[in-house]
C-alpha cells in the first residue's frame, strides 16, 4: 500500500486575511438607487395611459381614402391623435399595452424611447396596466 509522506507542521501559522466588518446600509438608501424608483410619469401622462384604455388598436391606423370618406359620411368618430408628439407616442404605446399586453411593435417602441422615455417607464406602464387588469379579471370585468 503507497502512502504519502507526511510533512512537518509549519513553524509559523498562516496568514489569516482580515474580514470586512458589515456595513449596514437603511433600506431607503438601497430603494432609491434602484431603476424602478426612478421611473415616473407626470400627471398627465398617467391621464393619458388612462385615456388610452377606451381606444383600439385600429384608432391607430391612418385611415386610407374610402374610409375617411366614409366616416365623415356616415358621421364616424376616430380618436383625434393628440396635438403633443411626446405623448402621442405615450398614447400608441399605451393602446398596444391594454390591448395586446406585452406585444408592442418594435417600431412603437423605438418611438417611444426616441422621444425621451426609457425602458423603466416601459416596465412602469407594463406593471400598472397588469394589475388593473388582473384587478378588473377578478372583480369580473372585462378579461
Amino acid at each position: 500500500m503507497a502512502s504519502l509522506p507526511i510533512t512537518a507542521w509549519p513553524a509559523e501559522p498562516a496568514s489569516v486575511m482580515p474580514i470586512a466588518k458589515p456595513r449596514l446600509v437603511p433600506v431607503e438608501a438601497v430603494a432609491a438607487q434602484t431603476p424602478a424608483a426612478a421611473a415616473r410619469l407626470s400627471a398627465i401622462e398617467w391621464s393619458v395611459v388612462a385615456l388610452a384604455e377606451r381606444d383600439t388598436v385600429a384608432s391607430l391606423r391612418e385611415p386610407g381614402r374610402i374610409a375617411a370618406a366614409l366616416e365623415s359620411l356616415f358621421g364616424l368618430h376616430r380618436p383625434n391623435k393628440l396635438a403633443n408628439p411626446r405623448l402621442e407616442v405615450l398614447r400608441r404605446v399605451a393602446v398596444f399595452v391594454w390591448r395586446q399586453r406585452w406585444k408592442v411593435p418594435k417600431s412603437e417602441l423605438t418611438a417611444f424611447l426616441a422621444e425621451g422615455f426609457t425602458l423603466d417607464q416601459y416596465e412602469l406602464i407594463q406593471a400598472s396596466i397588469g394589475k388593473q387588469l388582473s384587478s378588473s379579471r377578478q372583480r369580473g370585468g372585462r378579461s
